[in-house]
């Protein structure tokens, strides 16, 4: 997860004239932000997709992509829909205006620029995107564990296998289950329940940096792991496996809390690449290691819904 205090922002231009890039240059120079450019629509809003900025800077009068059709196209796209967007215009046209704004603009600022009204616009925009950020972070991770939740792992899923797919790389997906959940809720009580939630949370988002820990609802977690292959992805089980039933709990001493885990890839799921498949194949795989005495890592067998167990104790 980003920290907002050590993020920098980013604001693109995108405008026909250089001599408008250059002049917003030295206007912006000294604010705490970095500055990119492009002369077209086509690259703007290539540049938008890869640069994911958080703001834009917007000219109505482009090419032959005028700035209110770029606008709809950024709106459209949900990798660019949240981007906040102020069209720069030297018309005053009042009309101009408010179809701007109608699209999803958020500010407009006249041609020439104003440098101090300029700058506080920009940093109005900063701010505003800033809080949107915050907030949607918040909604997307969980409340007692602090790892995402099942809103944000659905989305990420679906943008990791598309990028394994794009790139020809390997994906891999965890699920896990804490073991006998609710007996150890009616057993010791629902403080320590808690206790055992946070705990395992703090295994999962203590692993690889490059992965993403998430809990799926209720005492079941999942791991998406980035150009993992999948007997790298067992190992990482398996060693989370170990890692709780090792814990020691001292409101509870000789107590032993264990999981079971289910391992999918896209190799798992044929040809389809799947988010929801990889989430199946690793249910499926999961369910049988819960079926052959839990405390288990059972893998999904490639290229169908069979399993197989690989490791247990």
């Amino acid at each position: 997860m980003n920290n907002d205090h050590t993020h920098i922002p980013r604001v693109l231009v995108i405008d026909d004239s250089e001599l408008v890039h250059r002049l917003l240059k030295v206007r912006l120079q000294a604010e705490r932000l970095e500055l990119f450019g492009a002369l077209n629509s086509k690259d703007g809003m290539e540049m938008a997709k890869t640069l994911n900025p958080d703001v834009i800077l917007l000219d109505i009068d482009i090419d032959e992509l005028n700035g209110f059709d770029v606008i709809q196209k950024l709106k459209e796209d949900t990798e660019t829909q949240g981007i906040a967007v102020i069209f720069i215009s030297a018309s005053g046209d009042t009309a101009q205006k408010v179809r701007a704004l109608d699209l999803g603009a958020i500010d407009f600022i006249g041609k020439p620029f104003e440098a101090v009204e300029l700058q506080a616009r920009v940093r109005s925009a900063i701010r505003t995107q800033g809080l949107v950020r915050m907030l949607a972070k918040r909604a997307q991770v969980d409340g007692l564990t602090g790892l995402w939740n099942h809103t944000y792992f659905d989305l990420r899923l679906a943008a990791e296998c598309s990028e394994a797919r794009r790139h020809t790389r390997p994906l891999a997906l965890i699920m896990a289950d804490i073991d006998q959940f609710k007996m150890v809720n009616d057993q010791f009580g629902h403080l320590f329940g808690d206790r055992v939630l946070e705990r395992f949370s703090a295994i999962f988002s203590g692993g690889r940096a490059s992965d993403i820990a998430c809990r799926f609802g209720g005492e079941e977690f999942s791991i998406i792991l980035p150009n993992t292959p999948i007997r790298e992805a067992t190992d990482v089980a398996e060693r989370y496996r170990v890692l709780l039933q090792n814990q020691t709990w001292a409101e509870h001493p000789g107590v032993v809390v264990t999981a079971s885990f289910g391992v999918s890839d896209l190799a798992s799921v044929g040809d389809t690449g799947k988010g929801s498949d990889m989430v199946s194949a690793a249910d499926a795989a999961l369910y049988q290691a819960k079926s052959a005495g839990r405390n288990r890592v059972v893998v999904a067998e490639a290229r169908s819904a069979n399993v197989r167990v690989d490791s247990g104790r």
